[in-house]
């Protein structure tokens, strides 16, 4: 058995609530124990880390990210986006997806990696959109993402839209990743596709047979706004969920992003299925998508997770977007409360990927926990106000450690497991190549 690391903490954040004066010992990779910091005694070549001014928390899940989306931030272009399908054709494929190749794609990996270390998100769910960067991209991906030390899924969107030939690509890019790492504890892979309007009913069938046979994750972006419902709707006469169910695609394997335009029929379909939800609140209100049904999805038993989509990575920034953009598009300020919120940015979020050792700080679980200042807020942290304060006032700042594995990724506000600096340098330098358009 290895040496252990205790950590005596000024609290700990258990399923059933807040533990004051509490600690967790972690080795072998888990949660060995959990308990009064009195209770957490060391042996002989184990580590003691004293941390009594910070709350233990289980590791954030970032349900959905695209890591080369760092390359958008404060980009000029000459293009002029009117709505959803405006933004793909007019920007984002032609400015952004396909010019991806597989050195950016490493590139900006790392750096994200840096920004969900500092946030303190421990697992992530990347889709990699970049047509002209397959083969092979997807393992650079995962070989930075180790160094690192995260947990993620990697995954590649398959589509058609390219031609015909790197539609199959796509599909091989993710069956070569799930099996390569099948048993890797860090990377993993899964099958993803992009939508209805750029994959037939043969190609998503076929991609929905190789996730069954592989054994993993299906992933489809689904309803990022009205664009797809309406496309659907001329092309099938249908909705986007009851053609998906009618192909038998959705199961409790399922992983649907977006799933902003969707009506209670579809909702019903989703929970009936067993299927999961990302909602990404914040990059939802950048495409002009709309606000997601999120509280109807969680009425209805949905499991809902929570993503960054690449485009605000601070965890904090987009569980505040979670927790306030609701109450005022329903107009109600009980809708969606602080710990629902929290628990979609952990537990459910981690069983939305199909996870259920992480999320949660209990004996077993994954030794993925992070700590946050808690004593330095002007008004006290307790038993009642840990999720408000938690989410609301909170930043990756205040994320002073973090532990994946039980390995230390972040010591005392520091990144350990890659040089900031450097990677800070290598995206400014990618980036200026990148924003070379003529």
């Amino acid at each position: 058995m290895a040496a252990a690391t205790i950590i005596h903490g000024g609290a700990v954040l258990l399923q059933e609530g807040l533990k004051m004066d509490w600690g967790v010992k972690l080795q072998d990779g888990l949660i060995a124990e959990v308990g009064p910091n009195g209770s957490l005694t060391a042996q002989d070549g184990d580590e003691v880390i004293e941390v009594r001014d910070q709350v233990i928390l289980p590791g954030f899940i970032n349900g959905h990210n695209h890591m080369y989306n760092v390359f958008c931030r404060g980009i000029s272009t000459d293009a002029v986006v009117t709505e959803f399908s405006s933004f793909l054709d007019d920007y984002w494929w032609p400015y952004i997806e396909n010019r991806i190749t597989p050195e950016f794609a490493e590139v900006t990996a790392r750096w994200s990696s840096v920004e969900m270390i500092d946030s303190g998100v421990t697992t992530s769910f990347d889709i990699l959109e970049a047509p002209n960067a397959i083969p092979g991209a997807l393992e650079r991906e995962g070989k930075v993402l180790k160094e690192a030390g995260l947990r993620a899924i990697l995954t590649f969107e398959a589509c058609q839209r390219m031609s015909p030939e790197n539609a199959e690509l796509g599909l091989k890019e993710n069956a070569d990743m799930v099996r390569a790492h099948q048993d890797d504890p860090f990377v993993k892979g899964a099958m993803s596709i992009h939508t209805l309007f750029t994959c037939d009913k043969e190609y998503v069938k076929k991609a929905r047979a190789m996730a069954k046979e592989l054994g993993c994750k299906f992933h489809m972006h689904l309803s990022e706004s009205v664009f797809e419902p309406n496309w659907v709707k001329e092309h099938y006469d249908d909705k986007p969920v009851r053609v998906y169910d009618e192909l038998g695609v959705l199961d409790s394997d399922v992983l649907a992003s977006q799933v902003v335009q969707a009506d209670q029929e579809e909702i019903d379909i989703l929970a009936r299925t067993g299927a999961s939800v990302v909602t990404m609140p914040l990059s939802n209100c950048e495409v002009g998508g709309g606000i997601a049904p999120v509280p109807d999805l969680l009425d209805a038993g949905v499991k809902v997770g929570i993503g960054t989509d690449g485009y605000i990575n601070n965890f904090f920034e987009v569980m505040r977007g979670a927790f306030l953009i609701h109450k005022a598009f329903r107009q109600d300020p009980q809708v969606m409360g602080a710990r629902q919120v929290y628990r979609m940015a952990t537990d459910m979020g981690a069983d939305a990927l199909g996870m259920p050792n992480a999320g949660r700080i209990a004996p077993g679980m994954l030794a993925d926990v992070i700590t946050v200042k808690m004593l330095d807020t002007p008004t006290p942290i307790n038993e009642k106000n840990i999720y408000d304060q938690l989410i609301l006032y909170r930043n990756p700042a205040d994320v002073k450690n973090v532990f994946v594995g039980g390995r230390q990724l972040k010591k005392d506000g520091v990144i350990t497991t890659l040089d900031v600096e450097k990677a800070r340098e290598e995206m400014r330098a990618a980036t200026a190549e990148f924003w070379k358009f003529k």
